[in-house]
């Protein structure tokens, strides 16, 4: 899971940076409205953006208007002050899924993400399926067949991005995306050796990650 962050409150940009990256997910931070609709128009893969609406050079619901005015479906949680009841509705009519008004809760706050990354997936479990095998992207946990299979962040993070593109060519390029925050650096040939150790930890029975030579990889059922 990825999501972008379009806060200028940094000390409130920090909590939340530490609070998702704790929860696994991949997160990457921009402190304006510029910065944000500049991200939001680059290759980057985000699941979800969380956008404070009083952000500097772009208000926030401009950034959200030239979101959806480019067809994007990205789940959009709004931050607002408690009394900008007219901003909220604002924000909802233009587009966004859902809004937290400061100062919140941020156990609360993860719940939202939660539920707005799985409605992104078009899904209301937070388990993702591919045969016998099992992730819970909210416990970080992989199962095959009900045992726990021990998988280190990156290979966690592998395996949640086939799993949401199963049976779909996912290229290294976008796992890099999904792997690596802003200022990260990941080469393909990582990629290669986490491919590797992915498949020798879940390949069982039917489940099978498939290379297609230059272009990427894609998880698969293979018939028995």
């Amino acid at each position: 899971m990825r999501i972008l962050i379009a806060e200028d409150d940094q000390v409130l940009a920090d909590a939340l940076l530490r609070s998702l990256r704790t929860a696994g997910a991949v997160v990457d931070h921009v402190a304006n409205g510029s910065e944000a609709d500049a991200a939001l128009m680059t290759n980057h893969e985000f699941d979800l953006l969380i956008l404070d609406l009083g952000l500097p050079r772009m208000h926030g619901l401009e950034v959200l208007k030239r979101l959806r005015a480019r067809g994007s479906a990205l789940p959009v949680l709004i931050l607002t002050a408690a009394d900008s009841v007219e901003e909220r509705v604002k924000g909802l009519d233009l587009g966004a899924d859902d809004y937290m008004a400061k100062p919140f809760s941020l156990q609360e706050l993860e719940a939202r993400v939660r539920a707005l990354t799985r409605r992104g997936l078009g899904t209301t479990s937070n388990l993702l399926h591919h045969g016998p095998l099992t992730y819970d992207p909210v416990g970080r946990t992989a199962r095959i067949d009900g045992e726990v299979i021990e998988l280190s962040g990156r290979e966690l993070g592998l395996l949640e991005v086939l799993l949401q593109r199963a049976g779909r060519l996912v290229s290294k390029d976008q796992l890099v995306e999904h792997l690596c925050e802003w200022g990260d650096e990941v080469s393909n040939n990582a990629i290669e050796v986490y491919v590797h150790r992915l498949r020798k930890k879940i390949e069982r029975g039917p489940i099978h990650i498939s290379t297609v030579r230059g272009l990427g990889y894609c998880l698969q059922k293979v018939a028995p």
